[in-house]
This record gives structure tokens, C-alpha cells and sequence, in this order.
């Protein structure tokens, strides 16, 4: 009778066609995911002359989904650990597709609200799930550039609505863009087929046969034996609590990953829910104004996988450090009038370090934690970053309303990126009693 050390063989696996198979879905996944939510951006100009929205009333709204997404991560994220991250994957994405297809038919501002924010459940579950599914299976020395560029499909997602909102909304209204959700229901099918369950899940239920055979099929040199003992990382428990990610040292840590996560939060949905408008508001067209959006997500791309890259080799932790300082510079700049071509670079470095950022601080939190609670720490993390996500289009709301000047809205959705900076630097200086397992070293501990 072998023993078989589960996180050992997954660590050093070569990447071949099974972990490709996991990226590929897990990154269409959160391409839609990433549409779903930055369509409201898309729309919001539309929805404001429609309806008739003051700013106030545009922002509240604008937070329905955000609201969503935190009770969505807070129930998704620990059921999954419970019930398997497939189940709820499935779950999250016929929530979050349903509902964004029934929002293209809503009549009245309420009707929208209670779309979004049943749409939101789906989305703000469905993001941990996909980040701890694919962190589990990938190769230890890529694990950092696979989970970023994984993530990056939320760029994607954001760049589709805005490509097709300039495309759509001019002949057939902003109820288009709604109906174009329909693609993720069409392809489940195929993704219940394709996307494996997590390891460790089943293990823990005893499916242990179904465990071997995947663990064959993610490392091509094991051969399973019967009667092989798969053994999980240190510290799997039966039972997931949430306390567990206050344990062994943790504590400090939690928290100020919650802190990072609700900064870059607030920054990024601030920014994705007004940035048009904001733009629109300073003289530019609506085609023009969602081509910000469009330039925001491509430089989130390049900052997700350029992050990840650099994080493999220096550590995340040192990477989030920068990259919430380097944007919180950029959103500053974009406070002083700049030629056009600049006003693109700032708004492409922006994105890169709001959006890239929360892509790698949610690689970060997946690392951080061990396996049995990984869906737990990062829907936790995320749950209360939602917070900050709330505020971020309610912010915006209010300094539109306020009729402050643009470049004072800009200072206002920088200075999270200060706070976020802090945190991390705490991160880094509080070393862990005891590691968690052994990709917990993120990053060399500040001397």
C-alpha cells in the first residue's frame, strides 16, 4: 500500500493538456462573469437619460449587483468547501446568466435592481470558486501566471461589453447587450462535462477512486494503484469553519487582506461604473467614453499576467505593494489635463494596477490559505471587499451629484490605493507562526 502526498504530485506536475483544459474553462467562465458585471458601466448613460436617473439614484443602483456579490461570496465561497467547488460553479453561472438575460427585459429601475442583484449572487460566488479550482490543479512554479492569466478573462469580459455596447446600443438599445448572456447557458452543457472537481473535496468525501483518476490525468506520471492512500496537505479538516482563517497565526494576515481587497474594490468599481460617464461628462462622446472603459481592461490584462509573471519569480506580496502604489499615481495624474494619447496611458496603467491587482491579490489569497479553506478565505476576502465595491459606485454617484470637478473624483478614487498599500506592506512584514503548507511562502518576509 502506497501513501501518495496529493499537493506534492500537483506541485510538480508538468503543464500538459489537462491543466490547459481547467484554464481554458475557468478563464470562458470568468470572461462571462467579467461581462455580466462591467455591463452596467456600458449601460449607464442609456439607463440615466431613459429612466430619467439622478447620479444618487444611477449609483444605487449600480450597487444592486456589487450588493449581490458580497452575499455571494460570503455563501458561495464556504458552500463550495462543503458541497464541492463543481456544484457550485454550475450554480453561479446559471444565476448570474439567467438573470443578466431577464435584466435586458426589465421595465422600470426596480426591476433592473432586483436583476442585478440576483445576477450578483452568481457572479460574486462563481469568483472564488473558479480562482481556488484552478490554484489547486496548477503547477507550483507557474501557479501565480496561470491563476493571473486565468483571471485576465475578466478584462476580456469587460473589453466585450464595451466593444459590443459601441457596436449594439446605437441600432438596438441597451437591452442588446443584456441578451448577449445568453452564450454561458448555451455552453454548460459542455462545461458540466469539462471541468473536473476538486481533489481534495473528494477526498475528504472518500470518492477517493475518482481522486486517483483525476490525480492520473493532472500528473501523467502517477499511475493509480489500488488500495493508494491519498494524502492531503496538513491541517484538512472535515468540517470548515470560518474561524479557521483566524488559526495558526492568520489573524493579522485576514485582516489585512480584507483591507486590500475592499481598497482595490472600492477603486475598481468606482472606476468601472463611472469612468464613461465621468468622460461623457468632460466632453467626449459615448463611443469615445466606453473606449476608456475598453483601454481600463486591456491594461488590466497586461497587469494581471505581467503580475502574475513577476510574482512567480519575486513574490506576490512585493508585486501588490507596487502595483497599488503605481495606482494610485496614475488615478492622481489623471487629475491633471493630459494630451489625449497620455490620458490613454494613465487610464491603461489604472487598469493594469486596479483591476490587474485585484486579479493577483485574489491569486495571493488562494496561496495563502490551505487547501480545505481556500474557498472560504477568499470568498470571505472578497465578501467583505465587496464593501468596498458597494461604495466605489455610490462614491462616484455622490461627487457627480456634488458637481465636484473631475479631477477631484479622480483624487477621490486614489486615495484607496494608499490605504491598500499599507495593508499589504503589513502582510509582508507579519511573518505566519507556522505555514500553512508549502506554497504559503508568497513572498521573503521585509528584514
Amino acid at each position: 500500500m502506497r501513501t501518495i502526498d496529493v499537493s506534492a504530485l500537483l506541485d510538480g506536475a508538468r503543464f500538459n493538456a489537462f491543466h490547459a483544459r481547467v484554464l481554458f474553462w475557468c478563464a470562458l467562465i470568468i470572461i462571462f462573469d467579467g461581462y455580466d458585471l462591467v455591463i452596467y458601466g456600458v449601460v449607464l448613460p442609456a439607463l440615466m437619460q431613459t429612466w430619467n436617473l439622478t447620479a444618487l439614484q444611477a449609483g444605487l443602483l449600480g450597487s444592486c449587483a456589487l450588493v449581490g456579490m458580497m452575499l455571494g461570496a460570503l455563501f458561495f465561497g464556504p458552500l463550495s468547501d462543503r458541497i464541492g467547488r463543481r456544484k457550485t460553479i454550475m450554480t453561479c453561472v446559471m444565476l448570474f446568466s439567467g438573470f443578466t438575460v431577464i435584466n435586458g427585459f426589465a421595465r422600470t429601475p426596480e426591476e433592473f435592481a432586483v436583476c442585478r442583484f440576483i445576477a450578483g449572487l452568481g457572479i460574486g460566488g462563481v469568483m472564488p470558486n473558479v480562482v481556488a479550482l484552478m490554484n489547486e490543479y496548477a503547477p507550483k512554479k507557474i501557479r501565480s501566471t496561470l491563476v493571473a492569466v486565468m483571471f485576465s478573462g475578466y478584462s476580456v469580459g469587460g473589453m466585450l461589453s464595451a466593444g459590443l455596447g459601441m457596436a449594439l446600443m446605437p441600432a438596438w438599445g441597451w437591452q442588446s447587450v443584456f441578451f448577449v448572456a445568453v452564450v454561458p447557458l448555451l455552453v454548460l452543457p459542455l462545461l458540466v462535462r469539462q471541468l473536473p472537481e476538486s481533489i481534495n473535496f473528494l477526498v475528504r468525501q472518500g470518492e477517493v477512486e475518482r481522486a486517483r483518476e483525476l490525480l492520473a490525468n493532472a500528473v501523467p506520471d502517477y499511475r493509480p494503484v489500488e488500495g493508494d492512500q491519498l494524502q492531503l496537505a496538513g491541517g484538512q479538516a472535515g468540517k470548515v469553519a470560518i474561524s479557521q482563517l483566524f488559526h495558526d497565526g492568520r489573524a493579522l494576515n485576514t485582516l489585512m487582506l480584507w483591507v486590500a481587497f475592499f481598497c482595490c474594490l472600492l477603486m475598481v468599481y468606482a472606476l468601472s461604473s463611472w469612468l464613461p460617464k465621468l468622460m461623457n461628462a468632460a466632453g467626449y462622446g459615448l463611443n469615445s467614453s466606453l473606449a476608456f472603459l475598453l483601454v481600463l481592461n486591456f491594461g488590466a490584462i497586461f497587469g494581471a499576467i505581467g503580475g502574475g509573471w513577476l510574482g512567480d519569480r519575486i513574490g506576490l506580496g512585493r508585486v501588490l505593494f507596487a502595483f497599488f502604489t503605481l495606482g494610485a499615481l496614475s488615478l492622481s495624474l489623471l487629475a491633471l489635463k493630459s494630451p489625449l494619447p497620455v490620458l490613454y496611458l494613465l487610464i491603461g496603467i489604472a487598469g493594469a494596477c486596479t483591476i490587474g491587482t485585484q486579479i493577483l491579490a485574489n491569486a495571493c489569497t488562494v496561496q495563502f490559505y490551505p487547501a480545505h479553506i481556500r474557498s472560504t478565505g477568499l470568498g470571505w476576502a472578497m465578501g467583505v471587499g465587496r464593501i468596498g465595491a458597494i461604495i466605489g459606485p455610490l462614491l462616484g454617484g455622490a461627487l457627480h451629484a456634488a458637481q465636484v470637478p473631475i479631477q477631484a473624483s479622480f483624487l477621490a478614487f486614489a486615495l484607496p490605493g494608499l490605504v491598500g498599500a499599507a495593508a499589504i506592506l503589513v502582510f509582508l512584514w507579519q511573518r505566519p507562526v507556522i505555514a500553512v503548507q508549502a506554497d504559503v511562502a508568497l513572498e521573503k518576509p521585509l528584514s
